[in-house]
């Protein structure tokens, strides 16, 4: 057992299951995941096989035997604000046991399996770059992934990449991008006692909606995963006063576009479809091909069974896709608990992943140990 003075302590020789609920009540919500970066550098530094390095509260730790092949295995430590949900809680139900807590599916239970894998299999048979980053759950800029690309961009190299966000300890590859337009009708104020006199921008918006209504979502199919894009209006906003004609109305549209698509073309496309329209880009996230035609990718799924399903919704496995190296999401939980208070993980899908990483690693598992 390592740690700094007044830190908290990870114990690596525990079961992984055991140490997620370490890191679960080490608190980390984004932007104040230092005592959980100093632990998890404090944890790692000792091992002779890995060189640490530690940007901000990110932390990398790679090994450097000389293979021609090297992957990073990935995940973030910080957490969404707590809700009443810390310190962990352990629970044997007829299904097994439940891991309950803040983090324990998004996602510290996959921070488990790096820190076990990067201490345990000092000779993988292929080199691996394990990174621990910081404030995943906030906005881009403060994004730990990001800013070491921006900064050590060769600590992200690599021919394939996972990232262990929470999907059911089953592989999900790539994932679509996302983009969000301001569409805005415009009018002319007046009473509303004299209504012809001024032009109401918010029943102009009802064009835009029934062109909203008559979307028929792309289905792209992509090395074999069929995506499914989507095009909905999340918000609407307009108006003045309970007696004044709106002149402005904004319907602000989320597009969640296949990965075959850059955040170019998929802003095209919005332009067009809302034709005539004033259309403001606000935000907008690349997506990332699945890439499994890649070796080590299709060595990967090969190793945990075969089953691979697209992600539809948007993980940092995009910026490793922005680098050149394809991604997939694998790791244990559900990711529909992933922010909620009753947030849990299943014992079964922590030590599964582990295992199978294990497996593919070339390490013996502690089946094979036995």
């Amino acid at each position: 057992m390592v740690a700094m003075p007044d830190q908290p302590l990870l114990d690596l020789s525990a079961d992984v299951v055991t140490l997620t609920a370490q890191l679960v009540d080490i608190e980390s919500v984004s932007r104040d995941e230092t005592s959980i970066a100093d632990a998890v550098e404090a944890v790692l530094s000792p091992y002779p096989h890995l060189q640490v390095v530690r940007r901000g509260n990110t932390v990398v730790a790679r090994t450097d035997l000389g293979h021609a092949e090297r992957v990073v295995i990935a995940g973030h430590l910080d957490t969404v604000p707590l809700n009443a949900n810390l310190p962990h809680r352990r629970e044997q139900t007829p299904e097994g046991e439940l891991l309950h807590g803040l983090g324990t599916c998004d996602m510290k239970g996959g921070d488990a399996v790096i820190l076990k894998l990067a201490a345990e299999v000092t000779e993988p048979n292929r080199d691996v770059t394990y990174i621990l980053y910081e404030a995943e759950e906030i906005d881009a800029e403060f994004n730990g992934l990001r800013l070491l690309a921006e900064s050590d961009p060769a600590l992200m190299e690599a021919d394939f990449a996972i990232l262990m966000e929470p999907s059911n300890a089953a592989v999900e590859a790539g994932c679509q991008g996302t983009l969000r337009v301001e569409v805005r009708t415009t009018g002319e104020r007046a009473h509303s006692a004299r209504a012809w006199r001024g032009v109401n921008a918010i029943h102009g918006a009802a064009e835009v909606l029934a062109r909203l209504n008559t979307y028929e979502a792309r289905r792209p199919v992509i090395d074999g995963l069929e995506y499914h894009e989507g095009l909905n209006a999340v918000f609407i906003r307009g108006g003045v006063a309970g007696n004044v004609l709106p002149d402005e109305c904004v319907v602000e549209v989320n597009f969640r576009f296949a990965p075959d698509r850059s955040e170019a073309e998929a802003e095209a496309f919005c332009r067009e479809f809302f034709a005539g329209y004033d259309v403001r880009l606000t935000d907008t996230s690349p997506g990332a091909l699945p890439g499994l035609a890649v070796p080590a990718a299709a060595a990967f799924v090969e190793a945990v069974g075969g089953q691979v399903a697209p992600k539809f919704g948007w993980t940092d496995v995009a910026r490793f896709t922005a680098l050149g190296v394809p991604a997939v999401n694998f790791g244990p939980g559900d990711p529909m608990l992933a922010h909620k208070q009753e947030e849990f993980v299943p014992a079964a899908d922590i030590v599964r992943c582990e295992q199978q990483l294990r497996a593919w690693l070339g390490a013996p598992t502690e089946e094979g140990r036995a």
